[in-house]
Protein backbone atom coordinates (compact mmCIF):
# COMPACT_ATOMS: atom_id res chain seq x y z
CA UNK A 1 0.00 0.00 0.00
CA UNK A 2 1.44 3.37 -1.04
CA UNK A 3 0.56 6.48 0.92
CA UNK A 4 -0.89 9.48 -0.88
CA UNK A 5 0.24 13.06 -0.27
CA UNK A 6 -2.52 13.72 2.27
CA UNK A 7 -1.49 10.73 4.40
CA UNK A 8 2.16 11.86 4.29
CA UNK A 9 1.13 15.31 5.54
CA UNK A 10 -0.78 13.65 8.38
CA UNK A 11 2.31 11.65 9.35
CA UNK A 12 4.45 14.81 9.32
CA UNK A 13 1.96 16.58 11.56
CA UNK A 14 1.75 13.64 13.97
CA UNK A 15 5.56 13.48 14.09
CA UNK A 16 5.70 17.19 14.95
CA UNK A 17 3.05 16.76 17.66
CA UNK A 18 4.97 13.81 19.14
CA UNK A 19 8.29 15.64 19.07
CA UNK A 20 6.85 18.69 20.82
CA UNK A 21 4.65 16.97 23.39
CA UNK A 22 6.86 14.03 24.40
CA UNK A 23 9.22 16.21 26.43
CA UNK A 24 7.00 19.08 27.47
CA UNK A 25 4.79 17.99 30.41
CA UNK A 26 1.56 18.24 28.43
CA UNK A 27 0.90 14.57 27.44
CA UNK A 28 2.09 13.27 24.07
CA UNK A 29 -0.36 10.33 24.02
CA UNK A 30 -3.25 12.63 24.89
CA UNK A 31 -2.37 15.01 22.08
CA UNK A 32 -1.85 12.18 19.57
CA UNK A 33 -5.24 10.65 20.37
CA UNK A 34 -6.95 14.03 20.10
CA UNK A 35 -5.24 14.86 16.80
CA UNK A 36 -6.41 11.48 15.48
CA UNK A 37 -10.00 12.57 16.12
CA UNK A 38 -9.59 15.31 13.51
CA UNK A 39 -6.96 14.04 11.04
CA UNK A 40 -7.10 10.29 11.43
CA UNK A 41 -4.59 8.17 9.55
CA UNK A 42 -6.14 5.87 6.97
CA UNK A 43 -4.79 2.83 8.81
CA UNK A 44 -6.22 0.03 10.90
CA UNK A 45 -7.00 0.66 14.56
CA UNK A 46 -4.41 -1.97 15.52
CA UNK A 47 -1.70 -0.16 13.56
CA UNK A 48 -2.57 3.24 15.02
CA UNK A 49 -2.53 1.85 18.58
CA UNK A 50 1.01 0.64 17.92
CA UNK A 51 2.04 3.73 15.90
CA UNK A 52 1.16 6.21 18.67
CA UNK A 53 3.58 4.43 21.01
CA UNK A 54 6.41 3.32 18.70
CA UNK A 55 6.71 6.75 17.03
CA UNK A 56 8.07 7.87 20.41
CA UNK A 57 11.30 5.98 19.64
CA UNK A 58 12.24 8.90 17.41
CA UNK A 59 12.00 11.22 20.40
CA UNK A 60 14.00 8.76 22.51
CA UNK A 61 16.82 8.65 19.95
CA UNK A 62 16.94 12.46 20.14
CA UNK A 63 17.49 12.45 23.90
CA UNK A 64 20.16 9.74 23.57
CA UNK A 65 22.02 11.82 20.98
CA UNK A 66 21.83 15.03 23.02
CA UNK A 67 22.71 13.42 26.36
CA UNK A 68 25.16 10.82 25.03
CA UNK A 69 28.06 12.04 27.17
CA UNK A 70 25.95 11.82 30.32
CA UNK A 71 24.24 8.55 29.40
CA UNK A 72 27.12 6.50 28.00
CA UNK A 73 28.70 4.65 30.97
CA UNK A 74 32.19 4.37 29.45
CA UNK A 75 34.94 6.84 28.58
CA UNK A 76 38.00 6.21 26.38
CA UNK A 77 39.57 9.68 26.10
CA UNK A 78 41.38 10.03 29.44
CA UNK A 79 43.67 7.02 29.89
CA UNK A 80 44.55 8.15 33.42
CA UNK A 81 40.98 7.45 34.55
CA UNK A 82 38.88 4.31 34.65
CA UNK A 83 37.12 3.29 31.44
CA UNK A 84 33.94 2.70 33.44
CA UNK A 85 32.08 5.81 34.61
CA UNK A 86 30.92 4.48 37.97
CA UNK A 87 28.42 7.28 38.69
CA UNK A 88 26.73 6.75 35.31
CA UNK A 89 26.53 2.97 35.82
CA UNK A 90 24.95 3.47 39.25
CA UNK A 91 22.53 6.00 37.78
CA UNK A 92 21.37 3.46 35.20
CA UNK A 93 20.75 0.94 37.99
CA UNK A 94 18.58 3.58 39.67
CA UNK A 95 16.72 4.14 36.40
CA UNK A 96 16.14 0.39 36.02
CA UNK A 97 14.82 0.28 39.59
CA UNK A 98 12.49 3.19 38.83
CA UNK A 99 11.10 1.40 35.75
CA UNK A 100 9.71 -1.55 37.71
CA UNK A 101 6.33 -0.04 38.77
CA UNK A 102 5.27 1.16 35.31
CA UNK A 103 6.55 -1.99 33.59
CA UNK A 104 4.48 -4.23 35.84
CA UNK A 105 1.34 -2.09 35.68
CA UNK A 106 1.64 -1.49 31.94
CA UNK A 107 1.85 -5.20 31.11
CA UNK A 108 -1.02 -6.10 33.46
CA UNK A 109 -3.46 -3.37 32.43
CA UNK A 110 -2.57 -2.47 28.82
CA UNK A 111 -5.76 -3.90 27.28
CA UNK A 112 -7.97 -2.37 30.00
CA UNK A 113 -6.41 1.06 29.52
CA UNK A 114 -6.80 0.90 25.73
CA UNK A 115 -10.46 -0.12 25.99
CA UNK A 116 -11.71 2.13 28.78
CA UNK A 117 -9.47 5.19 29.21
CA UNK A 118 -8.50 6.33 25.71
CA UNK A 119 -11.42 8.76 25.60
CA UNK A 120 -11.51 12.57 25.15
CA UNK A 121 -13.23 13.23 28.50
CA UNK A 122 -10.57 11.21 30.39
CA UNK A 123 -7.80 13.07 28.58
CA UNK A 124 -9.44 16.40 29.39
CA UNK A 125 -9.82 15.54 33.08
CA UNK A 126 -6.17 14.49 33.40
CA UNK A 127 -4.96 17.58 31.56
CA UNK A 128 -6.85 19.82 33.97
CA UNK A 129 -6.03 17.91 37.18
CA UNK A 130 -2.28 17.82 36.54
CA UNK A 131 -2.32 21.37 35.22
CA UNK A 132 -3.72 22.52 38.57
CA UNK A 133 -1.14 20.37 40.39
CA UNK A 134 1.72 21.99 38.49
CA UNK A 135 0.55 25.46 39.51
CA UNK A 136 0.01 24.50 43.16
CA UNK A 137 3.31 22.64 43.49
CA UNK A 138 5.33 25.40 41.84
CA UNK A 139 3.79 28.01 44.18
CA UNK A 140 4.58 25.73 47.13
CA UNK A 141 8.13 25.19 45.90
CA UNK A 142 8.89 28.92 46.06
CA UNK A 143 9.16 28.51 49.84
CA UNK A 144 11.38 25.42 49.66
CA UNK A 145 14.99 24.65 48.82
CA UNK A 146 15.56 21.48 46.75
CA UNK A 147 16.99 18.60 48.75
CA UNK A 148 18.39 16.91 45.62
CA UNK A 149 19.99 19.43 43.28
CA UNK A 150 22.00 17.24 40.91
CA UNK A 151 21.14 14.19 38.81
CA UNK A 152 23.80 12.00 40.43
CA UNK A 153 22.49 12.86 43.92
CA UNK A 154 19.20 11.03 43.27
CA UNK A 155 19.06 8.01 45.59
CA UNK A 156 17.57 4.59 44.86
CA UNK A 157 14.63 5.47 47.11
CA UNK A 158 14.02 8.76 45.31
CA UNK A 159 14.32 7.04 41.93
CA UNK A 160 11.74 4.42 42.88
CA UNK A 161 9.29 7.06 44.13
CA UNK A 162 9.65 8.96 40.86
CA UNK A 163 9.10 5.66 39.02
CA UNK A 164 5.93 5.08 41.05
CA UNK A 165 4.63 8.46 39.89
CA UNK A 166 5.34 7.39 36.30
CA UNK A 167 2.61 4.74 36.69
CA UNK A 168 0.07 7.58 36.69
CA UNK A 169 1.07 8.39 33.10
CA UNK A 170 -0.56 5.16 31.91
CA UNK A 171 -3.77 7.18 31.99
CA UNK A 172 -3.96 9.21 28.74
CA UNK A 173 -3.71 12.95 29.25
CA UNK A 174 -1.47 12.66 32.30
CA UNK A 175 1.96 12.94 30.59
CA UNK A 176 4.84 10.66 31.46
CA UNK A 177 7.24 13.57 31.87
CA UNK A 178 4.57 15.54 33.73
CA UNK A 179 3.91 12.76 36.25
CA UNK A 180 7.58 12.11 36.93
CA UNK A 181 8.45 15.80 37.21
CA UNK A 182 5.57 16.43 39.63
CA UNK A 183 6.67 13.45 41.71
CA UNK A 184 10.28 14.65 41.71
CA UNK A 185 9.35 18.21 42.67
CA UNK A 186 7.14 16.97 45.51
CA UNK A 187 10.00 15.06 47.13
CA UNK A 188 12.49 17.90 46.81
CA UNK A 189 14.32 17.31 43.52
CA UNK A 190 15.36 20.42 41.59
CA UNK A 191 13.69 21.20 38.25
CA UNK A 192 16.83 20.53 36.20
CA UNK A 193 17.61 17.23 37.97
CA UNK A 194 13.94 16.20 37.67
CA UNK A 195 13.93 16.88 33.91
CA UNK A 196 17.24 15.09 33.36
CA UNK A 197 16.13 12.03 35.32
CA UNK A 198 12.92 12.03 33.29
CA UNK A 199 15.04 11.88 30.12
CA UNK A 200 17.03 8.92 31.48
CA UNK A 201 13.85 7.18 32.63
CA UNK A 202 12.25 7.66 29.22
CA UNK A 203 14.87 5.56 27.43
CA UNK A 204 14.15 2.09 28.90
CA UNK A 205 10.49 2.91 29.52
CA UNK A 206 9.67 3.86 25.95
CA UNK A 207 11.92 1.22 24.37
CA UNK A 208 10.18 -1.41 26.50
CA UNK A 209 6.70 -0.03 25.71
CA UNK A 210 7.53 0.10 22.00
CA UNK A 211 8.79 -3.48 21.92
CA UNK A 212 5.67 -4.59 23.78
CA UNK A 213 3.43 -2.86 21.23
CA UNK A 214 5.44 -4.20 18.28
CA UNK A 215 5.20 -7.78 19.56
CA UNK A 216 1.49 -7.30 20.22
CA UNK A 217 0.93 -5.92 16.71
CA UNK A 218 3.21 -8.41 14.99
CA UNK A 219 5.88 -7.63 12.41
CA UNK A 220 3.82 -8.20 9.26
CA UNK A 221 3.87 -4.57 8.11
CA UNK A 222 2.66 -3.46 4.71
CA UNK A 223 5.01 -1.17 2.80
CA UNK A 224 2.84 1.83 3.61
CA UNK A 225 2.70 1.01 7.32
CA UNK A 226 6.46 0.58 7.57
CA UNK A 227 7.06 3.87 5.77
CA UNK A 228 4.54 5.67 8.00
CA UNK A 229 6.21 4.37 11.15
CA UNK A 230 9.80 5.15 10.14
CA UNK A 231 8.94 8.55 8.63
CA UNK A 232 6.95 9.53 11.73
CA UNK A 233 9.90 8.55 13.94
CA UNK A 234 12.32 10.65 11.85
CA UNK A 235 10.09 13.72 12.14
CA UNK A 236 9.67 13.14 15.89
CA UNK A 237 13.46 12.88 16.25
CA UNK A 238 14.19 16.14 14.43
CA UNK A 239 11.55 18.11 16.33
CA UNK A 240 12.56 16.59 19.67
CA UNK A 241 16.14 17.83 19.30
CA UNK A 242 14.93 21.43 19.27
CA UNK A 243 12.29 20.92 21.96
CA UNK A 244 14.70 19.28 24.43
CA UNK A 245 17.21 22.11 24.00
CA UNK A 246 14.44 24.65 24.53
CA UNK A 247 13.11 22.90 27.66
CA UNK A 248 16.52 22.62 29.34
CA UNK A 249 17.19 26.30 28.67
CA UNK A 250 13.69 27.35 29.76
CA UNK A 251 13.59 25.60 33.15
CA UNK A 252 16.88 27.13 34.25
CA UNK A 253 15.10 30.48 34.47
CA UNK A 254 11.39 29.63 34.65
CA UNK A 255 9.04 27.22 36.43
CA UNK A 256 6.48 24.80 34.97
CA UNK A 257 3.38 26.91 35.66
CA UNK A 258 2.94 27.96 32.04
CA UNK A 259 2.51 24.29 31.11
CA UNK A 260 -0.05 23.96 33.92
CA UNK A 261 -2.12 26.81 32.47
CA UNK A 262 -1.83 25.34 28.97
CA UNK A 263 -3.12 21.99 30.22
CA UNK A 264 -6.10 23.60 31.95
CA UNK A 265 -7.06 25.64 28.87
CA UNK A 266 -6.72 22.64 26.53
CA UNK A 267 -8.65 20.37 28.92
CA UNK A 268 -11.48 22.91 29.15
CA UNK A 269 -11.56 23.22 25.35
CA UNK A 270 -11.83 19.44 24.97
CA UNK A 271 -14.73 19.30 27.44
CA UNK A 272 -16.49 22.06 25.50
CA UNK A 273 -15.94 20.25 22.18
CA UNK A 274 -17.29 17.07 23.76
CA UNK A 275 -20.41 18.83 25.01
CA UNK A 276 -21.22 20.29 21.59
CA UNK A 277 -20.65 16.89 19.98
CA UNK A 278 -17.49 17.61 17.96
CA UNK A 279 -15.47 15.03 19.91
Amino acid sequence: MLLNFTEILKIIFLGIVEGVTEWLPISSTGHMLLVDEFISLNMSDAFKEMFFVVIQLGAIIAVIVLFWNKMFPFQFKDKSQSVIKTDTFILWFKVAFACIPSAVMGILFDDFLEEHLHKPIIIAAMLIIYGILFIIIEDWNKKRTPVTKNLTDISFKTAFIIGAFQVLSLIPGTSRSGATIIGALLIGVSRVAAAEFTFFLAVPTMIGASLFKLVKFGFNFTGGELFALIFGMVIAFLVSVFVIKFLMSYIKKHDFKVFGWYRIILGAAIILLTIVGIL
